[in-house]
């Protein structure tokens, strides 16, 4: 049975929160031993999902209906209700975020949930199961499958007692969902691949700017739908800046993900690694240079080098496909118009960024952008209060902030005549 009471969900999700903080080193080691990921950031996203459960714990208790001042001879009201049992499937690059951004608004909305993390990454979706048992979940409330997306995953999008499926992961994928949810006409929301481009004007700050770009592209090894991956630099600043981000690129410290000093772990499997290394074939054949990196460190482990290409073409395959690897491409443009015009040709939208000291024109490009997030003088902020999904092919739908309760309530309008 679901947690009926707002205040019951309430409680149950604080304490979610907590006993993931009291583990919060075991957790954080298990998400090392996932996908690669360094431990220092393995950590902050520990730390984020705790932050998770305890946003949506303050949610149970203040979703509301309306009145609505309709005839006097009626009384109108709405009420918010959950959707109901609601299939989740995460992906392998951040699974104890992806695991909190869904399950904890479900809940917090009185659904039950059924989450298929991805084959590779089941570790923290495991442990966190035995925590929720813990803190109080009934039974059935909370269901953990492990389990291949072909198999596991599409038996969630094309079963018909499922209302309401939830993805994060590739924009293939997500489509093959979205045509799986006809059967039932189940609710979707998906957040998928990205392309970002990254803004630099030439009065931005380099001691920012190029520090945050570098790790705009590298954070957990370029495996970030949000990776800025597209450096957009304008024409009469470009050689500054790349070579000001080539000399941090080659500092960037590549290595054991366990080691609290390193900055890029390993790939998260040899698929990926022959992905990435393919694209970095692409890029060369395709006249693209290599600046920094576009080299294998050797040795055992599917670790790529942080590379930066520079002579891009926004055509080219490296700046159109998702690589999901540490490269990024460095691509000129003539003026603030040009920038948007290129910043926008894709078919991806799901998150942006802005350098440049001049607030009008800040406000300006990030208005233009066709992005779900736009970062200004920033990169890869992300809160629970805050809104994250994306336009186009990037997505439908926006998770955190209170844009999840929409997700995961339908509205029933009632008529009492007086």
């Amino acid at each position: 049975m679901a947690l009926d009471g707002a205040h019951q969900r309430s409680r149950c999700l604080l304490k979610i929160a907590d006993l993931i903080e009291q583990h919060a080193d075991e957790l954080a080691t298990l998400e090392t031993l996932n996908n690669g990921m360094a431990i220092s950031l393995a950590r902050g996203m520990v730390a984020g999902a705790v932050d998770t459960f305890r946003y949506y714990a303050g949610w149970s208790t203040k979703i509301y209906g309306e009145t609505n001042p309709s005839d006097p001879s009626f009384f109108n009201y709405t009420l918010r209700e959950p959707i109901g049992v609601c299939g989740q499937i995460i992906p392998w690059n951040g699974p104890i975020a992806m695991l909190a951004w869904k399950i904890a608004p479900a809940l917090a909305c009185g659904n039950v949930s059924i989450l298929k993390p991805a084959e590779q990454t089941p570790l923290t979706a495991l442990r966190i199961g035995e925590l929720m048992l813990e803190a109080g979940i009934p039974d059935g409330v909370v269901n953990i499958i492990t389990g291949y997306g072909e198999t596991a995953g599409a038996a969630l999008a094309t079963h018909p007692n499922i209302d309401k499926v939830a993805f994060t992961g590739s924009t293939e994928v997500g489509k093959l969902i979205l045509q799986a949810s006809a059967g039932n006409l189940k609710r979707v929301s998906l957040e998928l691949g990205g392309k970002s481009p990254n803004v630099i004007f030439p009065d931005a700050d380099l001691e920012t700017a190029v520090p945050n770009s570098v790790f705009g592209f590298t954070m957990l090894s370029g495996q970030v739908c949000c990776a800025g991956t597209r450096v957009f630099v304008q024409c009469d600043f470009h050689d500054r800046f790349v070579d000001a981000l080539t000399r941090y690129t080659e500092k960037v410290v590549t290595g054991d993900p366990l080691n609290v000093k390193t900055t890029v772990g390993p790939l998260v499997s040899k698929e990926q690694f022959d992905r990435v290394k393919g694209y970095l074939d692409i890029g060369k054949n395709e006249g693209a240079r290599t600046a920094a990196g576009g080299t294998l460190p050797g040795g055992k482990g599917y670790f790529v080098n942080p590379t930066v290409f520079v002579d891009v073409k926004n055509d080219m395959k490296i700046a159109r496909e998702e690589i999901f690897g540490p490269v990024a491409s460095v691509i000129p443009f003539k003026d603030e118009n040009d920038a948007v015009l290129q910043g926008n040709d894709t078919t991806y939208g799901l998150a942006a960024a802005v350098w440049t000291e001049d607030v009008g024109r800040a406000h300006r490009v990030a208005r233009a952008l066709k992005a779900g997030t736009v970062w200004v003088n920033c990169y890869n902020n992300i809160d629970s209060i805050s809104p994250f999904g994306g336009y186009k092919q990037s997505g439908i739908g926006r998770e955190l902030g209170k844009h999840s309760i929409d997700l995961y309530t339908q509205i029933k309008s009632v008529w009492m005549k007086l």
